[in-house]
């Protein structure tokens, strides 16, 4: 939008009003810039109107971003601007695949196991960032956040209350399940998740261990059931590789040097 140098006097008290009432803050903190420019311009009057309800919009739609975003519970903020997908060994047509969301929409789920350090974390992030910029709204957990969940929802008996809140949004993120030792509270709440998402909800998880090898962390027949569930209608990303973190710190990378 062109601008005009001079400072742009207040609308009228009574429009400010108006404005409010309608609940339109966009066009109420814009609107003594567009008016000013179209009277400098001589804007006919319908792009003074194109002109305040694309501010509207633009600044409706940032909102509903940004609230989104927070809502998701993001642990680092990484987007795939800082992705490298040349250093990942999941196939480039798999990363492009992954990217398009088409798996969110049809209700799919994605798994994605390997050793620390090779991206797991990095690319669910970036593609739960991504999820959020599509308008899709996303949860993101750890197992131990789940484990929490149940053993405050199972004092009370609203376990499965809590389980249809967090259904509410399109893809259910769960990070680093087999890292650290799985509590029979983690266990049963990442059971009821998946169960409850069957179908109906996209579930992303990361993992050390293959899904075949989850009866390690829990009892076999809640890990049996577990992955019968998740892995129906799953794409499975294999990641290999030495660790990236390790590898960029013994090259110096990511610090300052000594002085």
């Amino acid at each position: 939008m062109t601008t005009t140098t001079a400072a742009a006097p207040p609308l009228p008290t009574e429009l400010e009003d108006l404005l409010r009432k309608l609940r339109l803050p966009h066009i109420r903190r814009h609107a003594p810039e567009v008016v000013a420019t179209a009277k400098a311009q001589r804007w006919e009057p319908v792009e003074v109107l194109k002109a305040l309800f694309v501010d509207e919009v633009a600044g409706r739609e940032r909102s509903a971003l940004a609230t989104r975003r927070a809502a998701a519970g993001f642990p680092t903020g990484k987007t795939f601007d800082a992705w490298q997908p040349e250093i990942s060994s999941i196939p480039a047509p798999t990363q492009q695949a992954l990217r398009t969301l088409e798996w969110v929409h049809r209700r799919e789920n994605l798994v994605l196991c390997g050793p620390s350090g090779t991206g797991k974390t990095f690319l669910l992030e970036a593609l739960g960032q991504q999820a959020v910029e599509a308008g899709l709204k996303v949860a993101w957990f750890t197992l131990e956040d789940r484990g929490v969940l149940q053993r405050r929802h199972r004092a009370d008996d609203t376990a499965s209350k809590a389980i249809a809140r967090i259904l509410r949004v399109d893809l259910v993120i769960v990070d680093d399940i087999g890292l650290l030792p799985v509590a029979t509270g983690a266990a049963e709440g990442l059971y009821r998740l998946v169960d409850a998402a069957y179908e109906k909800r996209s579930v992303a998880i990361s993992s050390n261990l293959r899904p075949a090898g989850f009866d390690e962390l829990m009892p076999k027949t809640l890990a049996t059931a577990t992955v019968d569930r998740l892995l129906h209608h799953a794409h499975v990303c294999q990641t290999s590789g030495e660790s990236v973190r390790l590898t960029q710190a013994l090259a110096g990378q990511g610090v300052n040097p000594l002085s």
